[in-house]
Order: structure tokens, then sequence, then C-alpha cells
């Protein structure tokens, strides 16, 4: 058992080598910081939010060839504007947390499945689950519809554009879209791992409406984190080290938020960060955790502005329930696929 808890915590700390991490947060700082650039000069922050999802999309793919990466970086972005539609729309039919919740969590499942089809990286659907719970969560009229559609789209767009112009001035050519990956059939494997994150998305929200209340989405994302991974194993460590990151990062968030920075500041600093978490999520995820969540906080704070307090200790309270509720159904699932496995 001692052992076990030492690799665990190994991996926990282990920060993997550098890996020209420099050239996608180069990409994502652009994707990111342009849009928000624009929406400040035309007065519109208060559409920050659908920009910075949109541009998540840039995200996508870091280390496939160009060709897959475009076509990821399409598809990618296709779905989470389709998040921010269904969170949107939920937000204007004023539905119920709970059935919010409920509908956040078949998203993550049907998504689950699409990613692992399509092999996406960063596999997953943590980036929509996140879209689509926050949109959900921000006070919405029927004229967001189109809001998302077109600032989402535009954003998704451009990330697209800084992908194949980064790729011309590094290869000093127009680069060909191949196609190397393709889709691959969903097996009993994606279909566990659908459900398992299912269950842990609609545990984790449900809890974290029931004990917090507000921001039940970042609960989830929680629990997404939580149950991401090959294995048991693999997911402990993973929300192991969502919940120390996230700790270190309200900390972080504290700081620049006592700054009272004025929005272009807080733009400025947005970009800063995304960039430092790209430079180290495929090397440390805690470490990544760090810059990721003041970067969340600043996202939903430029959007929906509440009490500091309640965002900061709402952050870390949820994803504590999120990732408790996340590795509780990812061990469960792990003792029933032994327990079937050593019944057959």
């Amino acid at each position: 058992m001692s052992a076990s808890r030492g690799r665990i915590w190994t991996g926990v700390i282990r920060v993997a080598p550098y890996d020209r991490d420099h050239t996608v947060a180069i990409r994502a700082a652009i994707s990111v910081g342009v849009p928000l650039l624009v929406l400040w000069a035309t007065g519109r922050l208060d559409l920050s939010i659908y920009a910075s999802f949109g541009a998540f999309a840039s995200l996508y793919g870091r280390t496939d060839p160009i060709g897959d990466r475009v076509r990821m970086q399409a598809a990618a972005g296709a779905v989470l504007v389709a998040a921010m539609l269904i969170g949107t729309a939920t937000s204007v039919g004023h539905l119920a947390a709970p059935w919010a919740i409920i509908v956040v969590s078949a998203v993550a499942s049907v998504v689950t499945l699409l990613a692992y089809s399509a092999q996406w990286h960063p596999p997953g659907a943590l980036f929509i689950v996140f879209a689509a719970g926050a949109t959900a969560s921000v006070p919405a009229d029927a004229t967001r519809l189109v809001d998302v559609v077109a600032v989402g789209l535009a954003a998704v767009v451009f990330s697209i554009l800084v992908t194949l112009g980064y790729e011309m001035v590094s290869a000093r050519s127009v680069p060909r879209l191949a196609r190397t990956k393709n889709r691959i059939a969903v097996g009993a494997v994606a279909s566990e791992m659908a459900v398992t994150v299912a269950a842990a998305t609609l545990l984790g929200g449900i809890a974290g409406l029931l004990l917090l209340d507000s921001h039940w989405y970042w609960a989830m994302v929680g629990a997404v984190a939580a149950v991401s991974g090959p294995h048991v194993k693999a997911r402990i460590i993973r929300g192991l080290q969502r919940l120390i990151g996230t700790g270190l990062g309200v900390l972080v968030a504290a700081g620049i938020l006592a700054l009272n920075v004025p929005p272009l500041g807080v733009i400025l600093i947005a970009v800063a960060l995304q960039a430092a978490a790209e430079l180290f999520v495929g090397r440390n995820y805690a470490l990544a955790m760090v810059f990721i969540t003041p970067l969340a906080l600043l996202m939903v704070q430029l959007a929906a502005p509440t009490t500091v307090g309640v965002l900061l200790s709402d952050r870390l309270w949820e994803t504590l329930v999120g990732i408790v509720a996340g590795t509780a159904v990812a061990v469960a699932s792990a003792l029933l696929r032994r327990r079937s496995q050593s019944g057959r």
C-alpha cells in the first residue's frame, strides 16, 4: 500500500521534459488575446466569455501534424460553440439548475464518445463541460444566442487562422493539410468512459449545487478531471493535481483581483496566464492549474462580475466537491470492472 501511495505522489509532482511547448503557448496567447482586445475596444467585454471559449479551439492537436490539427480544431471549435448554445439556451429558458446539470452531463457523455472516436488531444470533454456549464450559469436573453454564434465562431475561425499562419511562418511554405488520423470505432472501453463521465459530472454537479449552490459547474469540471486517465491510478493523480493546483491558483487569483486592475490590464494578464498554462499543461497538470485557475476566474469576472470572496471560495470548494465525486466514481468504476472480469 505504501509503495502504491509513493507512486501516486511521484506522479503528482513529476514534471515531464520540455517539448517545444512555447509554440502552443504563443498560438494560444494570440488566439485568446486578440478577440478579447477587439471586444474591449468595442466596449463589449460582456461577450468575452464566448470569445474565450471559442479560442479554446486553439488548444487542440498541439502535437499533431498540421492537417489533423486544423481538422481537430475545427471540430472541437464547432462542438464548443454548440455547447455554448446549449448552455445559453438553458439560461434563456430559465431551466432550473438540477435540469441544467442533467443537460450538461448528457453533453459531457456524448462528447466523450466523440472525442474518443476522433482521437482528440486533449481527450475528453473538460473544456466542453466548462463551456456549457458556465454559459448556463450566466443570465441571458434570446439575443445572446446570436452573440454566441457570432463571437464564438469568429474566435474559432481566428484560432484556426493563427494555427495556419504560425505553421506557414515556421515552415516558410503553405502547409499541406494531409489527413493521418481516422476515426476509430466506439467499443466497450469508450462506452464505459462515457457512462463514467456522465455519472461523475451528474454526481459532482448535484453535490456542488446542494452544498454550495452557485458555480455548480466548477464541481462538474472537477469531476471530469478526476475521471480522466487510462486507469484509476492516473485518475487519482489527475484529481490530486487539479486540487493542489487550484488551491495555489486561487491564491494567485486573490492577489490579482485585489489589485483592481482595469479591464485592459485584466486581458493582458489573462493572455500571460494562458501562455504560462500551455507551457506546463503537458508537463505537470498541477503547475498548469496554478495559471489556469486565475485565468478561469478572470474570464468569469469579466463576463459576469460578482463578489470576489464568493468567487474565490466557490472555486476552491466546488473543485474539491467535484474531485471527491469524480474520484469516487472512478474507483467504483474500476472495482466494477475488476469484478466483471473476474466473473468471466
